[in-house]
């Protein structure tokens, strides 16, 4: 099958579209070419001069659970110094990338198309730090696994502004990490490598390229097609399915019971059926614990709408359950994966809360492809 040529393979055949003479490479094991070569090796084999790496949440090899990371290393394979950016910005995070000597920071990491995913944060942050030390910034650009042809849910509130969503983007947002760092601007003196053969409209199967996860509970593309959906279940006690071989498709309670799935499927949602299944998580949430709830089983891409069913699974499990569900995490951690107070006080004065969601509507400029 002809594929994607990402950013990252045109930069290895042809190092002058980065320029700089000393490049730290932010990437982690999403970071390889078609054949599985890691981004930082291609790089090098090609004649870049990669002087130091960088690693997102969840660390540059993709070891650490959620709200972990790896720290500083040294990478065994290229022998460059492994920085550890998670949950640093402002002058932490200008200590350490000035602290590295480089006069251009690359950025190739896939994201999973949700705006609660922390990537394109870390690059976000990465880029203002260039901006305020006058680096250079490159972003090898990837397919979004959701495609291009849909955004869902409103905005954020920069009011709600964390390291889930610092920029007013919807939930699904419909762009490539190239695409949101045009958007996001910042004053940094930006370069994308764009791909070669990506649509809009693609199925990540359609791309060629091979799945790697972009985290350890991110395992499949039908994972991240559901997870700006069921990645809101994070903010209450309802397992969203995490010690489980299925995150984010399997969800649920120990205080939920026969009626769920039946309630769900009465909805009609579009492209989605619901099946009761009962799990155990073997760690977060729950764990050991004997849980019943539903998976999730996503019969029709192109209809099926992943936070529209997020909220019904919200309203159901709250208009079921009232006494039972709650709101968990720091901070009412829904409000910043929502994006605002609006969700949790429609919950709590027995609301419908899909009327908070707006119709899916086509992304709009800067977008680099068709």
């Amino acid at each position: 099958m002809p594929h994607v040529r990402t950013g990252a393979e045109r930069l290895a055949r042809d190092p002058a579209l980065a320029g700089g003479t000393r490049l730290g490479l932010v990437t982690n094991s999403t970071g390889v070419l078609p054949d599985l070569t890691p981004t930082a090796d291609a790089l090098l084999a090609a004649g870049v001069r990669l002087t130091a790496l960088f690693g997102p949440e969840h660390g540059m090899r993709g070891t650490a659970q959620a709200a972990g990371s790896e720290g500083d290393a040294v990478d065994e394979r290229t022998g460059l110094p492994v920085h550890d950016t998670y949950q640093l910005s402002g002058q932490r995070l200008d200590r350490v990338v000035a602290s590295a000597g480089v006069d251009t920071l690359v950025f190739d990491i896939a994201d999973a198309g949700a705006r609660f995913y922390t990537y394109v944060w870390t690059m976000y942050d990465l880029m203002e730090s260039a901006a305020r030390l006058g680096l250079r910034f490159v972003v090898l650009d990837r397919p979004n696994p959701l495609g291009g042809t849909v955004e869902e849910g409103p905005p954020l509130d920069p009011a709600f502004a964390s390291f889930v969503g610092r920029f007013p983007l919807p939930i699904r947002h419909g762009r490539t990490v190239g695409e949101l760092a045009g958007l996001f601007g910042l004053g940094v003196d930006l370069t994308v490598v764009t791909m070669d053969g990506w649509r809009r409209d693609m199925t990540y199967a359609e791309t060629g390229l091979p799945w790697v996860m972009p985290s350890v509970n991110m395992p499949t593309p039908d994972t991240a097609l559901v997870y700006p959906g069921t990645g809101l279940v994070e903010g209450t006690n309802f397992s969203e399915g995490r010690g489980t071989t299925r995150p984010f498709e399997l969800i649920g309670a120990p205080y939920a019971d026969a009626r769920l799935a039946p309630a769900l499927n009465g909805l009609g949602l579009p492209g989605v059926r619901f099946r009761e299944a009962w799990f155990t998580p073997t760690f977060h949430k729950h764990a050991g614990v004997p849980v019943r709830g539903v998976q999730l089983h996503v019969y029709d891409r192109d209809t099926f709408r992943p936070v529209l069913t997020g909220l019904s699974l919200l309203h159901v499990a709250r208009t079921l359950y009232p006494d039972d569900l709650r709101w968990a995490g720091p901070d009412l951690f829904l409000h910043h994966l929502w994006g605002s107070d609006t969700l949790i006080r429609c919950l709590d004065e027995g609301a419908d809360p899909r009327e908070l969601c707006p119709p899916p509507r086509r992304p709009e400029g800067p977008l680099l492809y068709r």
